[in-house]
């Protein structure tokens, strides 16, 4: 399987709002607060799309211009 990145998809971020939201849920559980079941779910897919998003940027570093 091959992935085509167009170079807009490869500079998408995470808006900041949105990284507030998963900072202040892990920074909750470092805390030692424990999260609701939809808190954690929240956070695992934002972390999830984090991921997804910067391995998109490495790829994109990676192929020829």
């Amino acid at each position: 399987m091959q992935l085509v990145i167009e170079s807009e998809l490869a500079q998408f971020e995470l808006p900041l709002a949105v990284q507030k939201r998963l900072q202040t849920l892990l920074d909750r559980q470092d805390q030692g607060e424990k999260l609701t079941r939809s808190e954690r779910e929240e956070a695992e897919g934002l972390v999830e799309l984090a991921e997804f998003l910067s391995l998109l940027k490495l790829r994109s570093k990676q192929l020829p211009n």
